[in-house]
This record gives structure tokens, C-alpha cells and sequence, in this order.
């Protein structure tokens, strides 16, 4: 493969840069980002579409997330509009602007559109930041990502074969969960000492809401005749609002008419303070869980229909990030007819009889996540390919 130039061996200069980052995990990363180029390079010029933790690092905001992060049918309807306005924003300040570097986060619908038209109408470097999950589904966007990507910013480190694979120029510069979450330190006699507590985390989808909480719920309720002391929690995420909320509810209600069972909402840290087994959907939160060493089932359902086309587009052998990352099950997963009551309880009495066994096994989640200071290198990345801009005008 062609050799590349390391993106870090320019000089940096005070630059402009435009950061593009579509839903709220974005804003969250793009804050770290911008934070660790102003430490750089305190005289880089910061503007782009994000929320408040890229506004409070100082980027200029040129279109608020907010308006494309909608929930529920109307609303996305509707945001289309908002979608091709955000668009024509970003190519007018694009034009009256002209950055030397435009970073994308994630959101490949309309980054990877953008990366396209930067390359047909600027000399802008393009860095993507939080690439698409073309590991999964979709390779053909490495295409895409080749044609108009001038370097790749990896956060997983099965993804770096992938893009060698598609001669893309790319660096894994580690996971930035690894800066939320530094190495904790475990005490199995604190641990054995504290009230057994299970938490339940549903996912934050309307589809994988509906189709997993009946089952989990009924799971917990049915652990709970063994460990009648058991403390049980509910995470109900962020974005659980309106009549997904009234189906959390009315829900739980079914399963637990004592009332024995804790509803939190929002943010599910007080779930990971105090969990000793966590019931997971697939998604971030099962690779949070394994950071943080909380033994873990993940447990998926979906239609019939649905399944069958996973199965034919997904082109990964595990359905946990945790298990991806290891290269192998560290975080047993019951998928679809498995993901029964009965299935799940036995295997979390396994789990509780001998917690530290499925502990230990999740370490090696963080060795291979490598160490802190992902946002830092990524900083130093855009910095360097910044510093490469012709220094023409559209």
C-alpha cells in the first residue's frame, strides 16, 4: 500500500476550522476536540453545527444540533427541511469562511454528502472524526470515505484493518470513553458488601424499547424469587420522553405493581455506581458497562423480518462493542429467540455465583482500547492537516 504522510509532522499554525457534528454524542465529542485544539493552538479560528459542549470550548456556532435531533415520525418528517438548511448553511459559510480543515463527527448521512462537496469545491482538508460504523453495514461508504476523507481518526481498534484494506489514510487514536472512564480500581470485598443490585438498561430507541423492557422486566421480577433482597433499577434514557415514557411507565406498572422496582431517568451513572449484573441492550452503554467492570448480559430482540435482514447486511461476528473490541465473547450476549426470561435468568444466576470470573474477563476491553488522551491525538491530527492547506481561496 502507498505510503502516506504522517498527519502529525507539520508544522501548526493558527488555523480556521470547521467542525460538523449532527446529534448530541457528537456535540460530546466535538467539545473534547475543540477543547484540546485550543489548548494547542489557542489562536484557531472554531466554527461548525454542534450543541452546548462545543459552544462552551468556544466554537462558533453556525447552526444549533437541537434542530437535527428530532424524535417521532412528525418530527423527523419535518426535519428534513431542517437538514437541507443546516446543508445550504454550511456551504455558505464554507464559501465566506474558507477553512483550512473541516472535522466531521459521526452523523454520515450528512457528513460523508459534505466531505463530497468540500472536495469538488474547496481546498479544504477533510479529517472524519467518529467514523461510520462501515464494520458493521454499509461498507460502501469506505469508498465514499477514500474519494473525499483526506485522513481517519479511528476510535476502534478492529477498524484499522479495514481502512489499510482500502488504502485510507487513518490513525486509531484510542477510545475517548477511556478519558470519561479512567482504570478503576475494584475491591471484591467492597463489592461482595454492598446491597446486590441489578440494573436493567433498555436501550433509548422506540423499536428496541418496546420489544426488549416486557422481557427484561419479566427476567428481573423472575431473578428476584431467588434474591428476594435484590435491589432493582430502570434506566429510562434521555431521550425517553412523551408517549415512549407513558409506555415505560404503564410498563413497568404491569411488571411491578408493589412498586419494588426504581425508575431512574436520564443519565444512567447512579446504575453503574451501584450495579452488580446489568440486563443491556446492544449499544455504547454495554462498552461503558465493561469499562467500568460491571458483568453484563446483552440481550437483543427484534422482528422476525428485521432479524432475517440483519443477518444478510451485518457482517460482524459479535453484536457487543465490548466483544468486538476483544476480539471475542467477554460480554455473553442472548440474541433474539434466546433472549427469553428463562435463558436470561439462568444465566444470571451463573453470573452472580461467580461475578469476579466475568469480571476479570472484561479487562481486556480496556487493554485493547489503549490508553487515554484519544481527543488529544485526534487535536494533533487536525492541527497537522491544517497546517497542509494550500493557501488559495474558493
Amino acid at each position: 500500500m502507498k505510503a502516506h504522510p504522517d498527519p502529525a509532522a507539520a508544522d501548526t499554525s493558527h488555523k480556521k476550522i470547521m467542525i460538523l457534528a449532527g446529534e448530541p454524542s457528537g456535540d460530546v465529542h466535538g467539545g473534547h476536540l475543540a477543547a484540546e485544539i485550543r489548548s494547542a493552538d489557542p489562536k484557531a479560528s472554531l466554527f461548525g453545527i454542534g450543541g452546548p459542549n462545543m459552544a462552551g470550548q468556544g466554537v462558533d456556532l453556525i447552526f444549533p444540533i437541537e434542530k437535527l435531533s428530532a424524535m417521532g415520525l412528525v418530527e423527523i418528517l419535518g426535519q428534513f427541511k431542517q437538514i437541507r438548511q443546516a446543508f445550504q448553511i454550511f456551504k455558505e459559510t464554507v464559501r465566506r469562511r474558507n477553512p483550512d480543515l473541516v472535522i466531521l463527527i459521526d452523523y454520515p448521512g450528512f457528513n460523508l454528502r459534505a466531505a463530497a462537496w468540500l472536495k469538488a469545491n474547496t481546498n479544504a482538508k477533510v479529517l472524519y472524526y467518529i467514523t461510520p460504523k462501515v464494520w458493521a453495514w454499509n461498507q460502501k461508504r469506505l469508498n465514499k470515505i477514500k474519494a473525499h476523507v483526506d485522513h481517519a481518526a479511528l476510535i476502534f481498534p478492529f477498524e484499522i484493518p479495514i481502512y489499510r484494506r482500502y488504502g485510507i489514510p487513518a490513525t486509531f487514536v484510542g477510545n475517548p470513553l477511556m478519558d470519561q472512564l479512567p482504570a478503576l480500581t475494584f475491591n471484591p470485598a467492597t463489592g461482595r458488601n454492598k446491597p446486590l443490585t441489578l440494573g436493567i438498561l433498555p436501550g433509548s430507541r422506540r423499536a428496541e424499547i418496546q420489544t426488549l423492557l416486557p422481557v427484561l422486566l419479566q427476567s428481573a421480577t423472575d431473578l428476584s424469587q431467588d434474591y428476594p433482597k435484590m435491589q432493582i433499577l430502570l434506566s429510562a434514557a434521555q431521550s425517553v420522553q412523551g408517549e415512549l415514557m407513558e409506555f415505560v411507565r404503564d410498563t413497568l406498572a404491569t411488571y411491578d405493581p408493589e412498586g419494588k422496582i426504581t425508575l431512574v431517568e436520564g443519565q444512567p451513572e447512579p446504575i453503574f455506581q451501584q450495579a452488580n449484573l446489568l440486563f443491556a441492550a446492544s449499544g455504547t452503554v454495554t462498552l461503558e458497562a465493561a469499562l467500568r467492570s460491571i458483568p453484563t448480559i446483552l440481550v437483543y430482540k427484534m422482528s422476525p423480518v428485521t432479524y432475517a435482514l440483519a443477518r444478510l447486511l451485518v457482517k460482524v461476528e459479535h453484536a457487543g462493542l465490548a466483544n468486538l473490541v476483544a476480539g471475542k465473547e467477554v460480554m455473553p450476549e442472548l440474541l433474539q429467540d434466546d433472549a427469553e426470561p428463562e435463558q436470561i435468568c439462568s444465566l444470571a444466576r451463573k453470573m452472580l455465583e461467580s461475578p469476579d470470573t466475568y469480571r476479570r474477563r472484561l479487562d481486556l476491553v480496556r487493554r485493547r482500547l489503549g490508553p487515554p488522551g484519544a481527543s488529544k491525538r485526534a487535536a494533533r491530527i487536525a492541527l497537522n492537516l491544517a497546517a497542509r492547506t494550500p493557501n488559495k481561496g474558493i
